[in-house]
């Protein structure tokens, strides 16, 4: 009697599998795409863009006084408080300011955003952010207008910030005493925004006493090369800067869309030039749309050092 037929003798093409059609590879590969594209959403818009980065950086400065070894000075920028940026947020930022325990708070403008929402919104915003912003357990707390917030309305916004207790340099210094463990001194200049502003460098050092180290906030960081240019050699030790959002999000090609005007040469991170250095953070908040990716936000901590 003949033995049985095994199914692979009945169906020689059992086990094997048909070949997709140039019609079934690509609906199978929008749906992976559609998936992957669906994946980024969700992490660069719910998690990336809440993951605050705290970035801890030694800066030499050249003839630091001793009593000026060690001091911290923590830095947050690019709030753009309640189109993306929500208060809960802004809360964790500043509870973290506060477990860092800073000499100094520097705070580098666009507390809020223009768009979409019009200035009126956007100065109740600005409000909301400085109710927020006076929790800051330090002292020594300064800010300066970014280009969205010359953009609502300076006078608003500055207001708002100096109401709770944030002094405003608007192209004016002021002599920072008291810092650290020896009671320390600098001569810390705040000026307007290069981009919607008249930033006016030598009225924010005016009254500065020769051997006092200068730090200067300025939103804008391409505008450091007028600084070097335009002041005296050494005039300046270090600039803080923001509003480039780091990229905000870094994809190939992508980039450098995301950066504005005044912020396409000097993205993030620590530049020397010459004397001068230049830190620019990435700040926390968002513009355009509300996402970041491989960008994550930032709180920097700068510790001065003696060169």
């Amino acid at each position: 009697m003949d033995s049985p037929l095994s199914e692979a003798e009945v169906q020689p093409n059992a086990g094997r599998r048909r070949p997709l059609s140039r019609r079934e590879f690509l609906s199978r590969g929008v749906k992976v795409g559609l998936l992957g594209g669906a994946g980024l959403t969700l992490y660069s818009g719910e998690i990336e863009r809440h993951w605050i980065e705290v970035t801890d950086i030694d800066i030499a400065v050249r003839g630091l006084p001793e009593a000026l070894e060690g001091v911290r000075i923590a830095q947050l920028s690019d709030i753009h408080m309640d189109e993306f940026t929500e208060e809960t947020f802004l809360r964790r930022a500043v509870e973290k300011i506060n477990a860092l325990k800073p000499d100094m708070v520097a705070l580098t403008g666009d507390f809020v955003t223009l768009a979409p929402m019009g200035p009126k919104f956007a100065i109740g915003a600005a409000w909301q952010c400085a109710d927020v912003l006076k929790k800051i357990k330090c002292r020594h707390r300064y800010a300066v207008m970014g280009n969205h917030d010359d953009l609502v309305g300076k006078d608003e916004v500055t207001e708002s910030l100096t109401a709770n207790g944030i002094p405003v340099l608007d192209n004016a210094g002021l002599l920072v005493e008291g810092l650290g463990a020896q009671s320390g001194r600098l001569w810390l200049a705040g000026v307007d925004d290069p981009l919607t502003g008249r930033p006016r460098p030598d009225d924010a050092m005016a009254g500065r006493s020769a051997g006092d180290p200068v730090v200067m906030m300025c939103h804008g960081p391409d505008y450091a090369d007028d600084v070097v240019d335009g002041l005296p050699p050494g005039s300046v030790d270090l600039m803080l800067s923001g509003h480039t959002h780091g990229g905000q999000v870094r994809l190939p090609m992508l980039t450098r869309v995301m950066l504005p005007e005044m912020g396409r040469k000097y993205v993030e991170g620590l530049f020397r030039m010459g004397t001068m250095q230049l830190y620019v953070n990435r700040g926390i908040g968002t513009v355009g749309v509300p996402f970041r990716f491989a960008c994550p936000p930032e709180i920097s901590v700068i510790t001065l050092r003696r060169a």
